[in-house]
């Protein structure tokens, strides 16, 4: 540890990161973009430490790396473009999806290959990589505001790498033995007391400085997934792609309660319920259309809305990138756990959508928010308002002529 860094007994994961973005920044070490605070601060020595990660036979091996965007990292994006390795990059707090993937223009320059690993080549050179995408990571590289030499890591306090690793974890993207290293200034070489880990902590394998390698020979288990009892409503509505692994890991049968629905379970079966019920209405005539081919169009009205008069101000939500092979009950289903439940359903199979009928703009407005990033049969559904808006004479007369 760097005399430098003083922590104090009983420091918190708080304290710490304080006490090393304050000596980072008082001892001229801090690096573009500063102040390094609340950041994965970037050091003098990064570029140094980050290409010792060619001696390393982990390196060396793999095939496929994710990195994380940090700038302290950029020497690391470089060196597996220079590899020819394929480069994943997580998404900016994981708005869009989970992975981009980089891909440098055919016979890159070593000149472009170098702004393919900055944060502007990250925007201009890379592709989406869904949850379908079949991602197998072969090597992890997070950035650390601090990591002790057993390699217990605290991030900026956020917790995307941590749930970037659990949510890979979702996807069979990595395993239990796929190495994790970060790069980090020797001054962020601390002592971390054990009991400030948590079992969603990510751990580390190696340890990157300027002056050092340090393989930690960690024996503390990574996270084994997403712990849903730890995600809250809103870090669902901030990272559309969970709202997707949760629906895909309940269909399996795992637990997938919430932090928020842990305290009152009882209000929280009764809302799912009265859900199934607003869409469960017409059952006779789900039984027919639900067993016709996945193509046929139909309309279904919410049986617990039988007249649609009441304001005149129906919203219609455009669902596009719906799968051949997808039926109206899979799609219904995902409403209900989405608590996104429609007056009316307008399914149109064989063109790949549908259209959700909601009694105003607002409610629609907040089906599209629920329903962003969502994946069903291997696609990601496109979700927005209907760019024309039908008024409600129109909805029930077009009602009509389809039924």
């Amino acid at each position: 540890m760097q005399e430098g860094v003083r922590l104090r007994a009983g420091a918190s994961k708080g304290d710490i990161r304080e006490k090393v973005w304050d000596y980072l920044e008082a001892s001229g070490l801090a690096e573009f973009p500063r102040p390094v605070h609340h950041r994965i601060p970037n050091f003098k020595g990064s570029h140094q430490a980050c290409c010792s990660i060619k001696e390393l036979d982990v390196f060396n091996r793999a095939s496929e790396i994710k990195v994380d965007p940090d700038k302290p990292l950029e020497g690391v994006r470089l060196a597996a473009l220079q590899a020819r390795k394929t480069l994943l990059v997580p998404t900016p707090r994981l708005r869009s999806g989970l992975f981009n993937k980089i891909v440098p223009p055919p016979g890159a320059a070593k000149e472009t290959l170098r702004i393919c690993a900055t944060s502007q080549g990250i925007k201009e050179y890379s592709v989406p990589v869904g949850l379908d995408g079949k991602a197998r990571v072969d090597l992890v590289v997070v950035g650390s505001v601090a990591v002790s030499e057993k390699g217990w890591r605290i991030g900026k306090g956020e917790g995307y790498a941590d749930m970037e690793y659990a949510m890979m974890v979702s996807m069979g993207a990595v395993t239990e033995d796929t190495p994790v290293i970060t790069i980090v200034h020797d001054c962020q070489v601390v002592d971390i007391a054990e009991e400030l880990l948590g079992d969603h902590d990510l751990t580390v394998d190696y340890i990157l400085t300027p002056t050092r390698t340090i393989k930690t020979n960690c024996k503390r288990p990574k996270p084994r997934g997403i712990l849903w009892h730890k995600v809250s409503y809103e870090m669902l509505g901030k990272i559309p792609i969970l709202k997707s692994l949760r629906y895909k890991e309940k269909q399996l049968g795992k637990d997938v309660t919430l932090q928020d629905e842990q305290p009152d379970l009882a209000n929280a079966n009764k809302s799912a319920a009265l859900n199934e019920k607003a869409m469960a209405g017409n059952a006779g005539l789900q039984a027919s259309a639900g067993s016709a081919q996945t193509g046929q169009q139909y309309v279904e009205s919410d049986s617990l809305s039988p007249r649609l008069e009441g304001s005149g101000m129906i919203t219609t939500v455009y669902v596009g990138n719906i799968p051949p092979n997808l039926r109206v009950s899979e799609l219904k289903c995902a409403l209900r756990e989405f608590h996104a439940a429609p007056l009316r359903v307008n399914w149109q199979g064989a063109q790949h959508r549908a259209f959700l009928d909601y009694k105003d703009k607002a409610t629609a407005e907040s089906a599209v928010s629920s329903l962003k990033g969502l994946s069903l049969g291997g696609n990601t559904l496109r979700v927005e308002l209907a760019k024309n808006q039908r008024n409600k004479g129109q909805v029930e007369i077009n009602s009509q002529k389809r039924m």
